[in-house]
């Protein structure tokens, strides 16, 4: 019994690489010699020696792809090239809620005035009462909602202020 399961466990480990190398046929069919990843049933090495390739119909290799294996061979080491785009995208790459700003204040202290300077030097008078006291210079995060009527927190876009919370 011992002799049976050794000779079982190697088969069955041949079946399962030819399976995931792409030569066997899943489904239990056989591997012709030119499917074969060493060449069976090709002659042996001494017998194939030649000038020349052997492109024969005795199993030698052709330099083609096996039956079923089509396509261009790929590099492992090169990526697949990628062809130029054409034109800019026509959606933003990256969705932004137009009511978030970040930057740096400008103008801080315990409000209800500061002013926002963002990374493209937009300007931003901001109003919100109770949000906190913020030094200048102090990198913040805010979420704005429409200008509030009758108040002038001096130059820049005027908002209010939703949420206020300091960056870093």
């Amino acid at each position: 019994m011992p002799t049976t399961l050794r000779a079982r466990v190697p088969t069955a480990c041949l079946a399962a690489l030819l399976v995931l190398a792409g030569c066997g046929d899943p489904n239990g069919g056989t591997v012709t010699a030119e499917q074969s990843p060493t060449g069976a049933g090709s002659p042996p090495a001494e017998e194939n020696a030649g000038p020349g390739p052997t492109g024969d119909a005795t199993g030698g290799t052709t330099g083609q792809p096996p039956d079923g294996r089509t396509g261009a061979t790929r590099s492992p080491t090169e990526p697949p090239l990628i062809g130029t785009p054409t034109a800019p995208p026509s959606q933003p790459t990256e969705l932004r809620r137009a009511n978030v700003l970040a930057g740096r204040l400008s103008h801080g202290g315990s409000g209800p005035c500061y002013t926002l300077v963002t990374d493209d030097g937009r300007e931003y008078a901001l109003h919100g009462t109770g949000k906190g006291t913020f030094a200048t210079g102090t990198w913040v995060r805010v979420t704005t909602g429409p200008a509030p009527d009758g108040v002038d927190c001096g130059p820049g876009i005027p908002r209010s202020i939703l949420k206020i919370s300091p960056v870093g």
